[in-house]
């Protein structure tokens, strides 16, 4: 694991869209504590409003949602002139072979599997990001 340095994601706003609680509390702590602007939201019709208020510098998305689901953000995102480049990473309880080809198939530059964990999350998201070229150049590491 890396030495990761607290200012890692300093100033970054980082929208999470997710229906479960504890997701979204474990996703929110965490970047925050990595020195991120966290905004969050609990289905996909509030998230999109989020992210339009915001401008964040990614987005994280759980997959299955009320109201409106991942699957329906992503589509959204990409079909908009303003939200198309913004970063979206899909967030699934679910995985299974063949999700993650489906995510990216659909817009998601990758995909976080739950259930999110203190030890785990941030070295996971680390990995995705550096591979998102846009945003490993503003990567505190």
């Amino acid at each position: 694991m890396l030495n990761l340095p607290a200012d890692l994601l300093k100033g970054w706003d980082i929208v999470v869209i997710d229906d479960e609680e504890d997701s979204l509390m474990v996703a929110q702590i965490i970047l925050d504590e990595y020195g991120a602007n966290t905004h969050i939201a609990t289905n996909g019709e509030e998230g999109l409003a989020v992210i339009r208020s915001v401008r964040p510098k990614f987005v994280i998305s759980d997959l299955s949602m009320p109201v409106l689901d991942g699957w329906g953000v992503i589509y959204r995102m990409q079909n908009d002139p303003m939200l198309k480049d913004v970063p979206a990473i899909a967030l699934t309880a679910h995985a299974m072979i063949g999700d993650r080809e489906r995510a990216v198939a659909a817009g998601f530059h990758n995909y976080l599997t739950k259930p999110l964990t203190v030890e785990t999350f941030i070295q996971d998201l680390v990995n995705l990001l550096v591979d998102i070229p846009e945003l490993a150049v503003d990567l505190n590491i």
